[in-house]
């Protein structure tokens, strides 16, 4: 995606917007460095103050992060997504206690609104979830995890939990990263089955779908010493 020279009014809300469009349409993806201040200053036709403002603007917003001597580099895609991620690598357990409170609700709801069609792509992502486990691709598996996760809170139908859980998706892809041992497949990566969980929407059994979604929770919380409430 080029950019464009910017009209000689609001440059800075303007840069700031082009900015934005390159990191949240995946132009410049999580964790890559943005052009230097001078290819930028040369490409939007602006001042270097201007860039400058723009970038400390989205480096608050946390979709940016500076490093002195090394660069500017994308941390976020959204300003929700940036807080939370400086949210999760501070504190794990924030994270998970988190994820409990939105995904055990949501499990109440996928069990009583999920469509057939949503319960067959459920199926389909844990299938490909555990086949990613067993083929040990931690990569796949993380992703595919997090996917599994996020459909079942689409299968609630309540937009506003929708929209707050897409902000966290990569504090939870975070923090299911965190228990995957890469060298050695870790037991607690083994035994967590998400087959209860998939068996109690497809019963549209709201009760013990929230259960089954804040068990394995539960279990991360206990080894951090503080569990969640049944």
């Amino acid at each position: 995606m080029p950019l464009a020279t910017t009209r000689r009014t609001g440059l800075v809300d303007q840069v700031i917007e082009q900015l934005r469009l390159l990191v949240t349409s995946g132009e410049w993806p999580v964790g890559s460095r943005i052009p230097a201040e001078p290819e930028l200053v040369d490409a939007l036709g602006v001042g270097r103050n201007t860039v400058r403002e723009a970038v400390r603007a989205l480096a608050h917003a946390g979709l940016l992060e500076v490093r002195q001597g090394d660069g500017t580099f994308v941390r976020a895609t959204s300003e929700l997504s940036g807080a939370v991620r400086r949210l999760c690598s501070s504190e794990l357990r924030d994270v998970l206690e988190t994820r409990r409170a939105l995904e055990v609700q949501a499990a109440r709801l996928a069990a009583l609104r999920r469509t057939d069609e949503e319960l067959a792509a459920l199926a389909d992502t844990l299938r490909r979830r555990d086949e990613a486990l067993t083929a040990r691709d931690w990569d796949s598996m993380v992703r595919v995890d997090t996917d599994f996760h996020a459909q079942l809170v689409a299968c609630s139908h309540n937009p506003v939990l929708i929209e707050v859980y897409a902000g966290f998706t990569e504090a939870v892809s975070a923090s299911v990263a965190t228990g995957v041992d890469m060298d050695n497949a870790a037991p607690c990566v083994r035994h967590v089955s998400h087959d209860a969980l998939l068996n109690a929407v497809r019963d549209r059994d709201p009760e013990q779908a929230a259960r089954e979604a804040g068990g394995f929770l539960d279990e991360q919380l206990d080894r951090l010493g503080m569990s969640g409430e049944a």
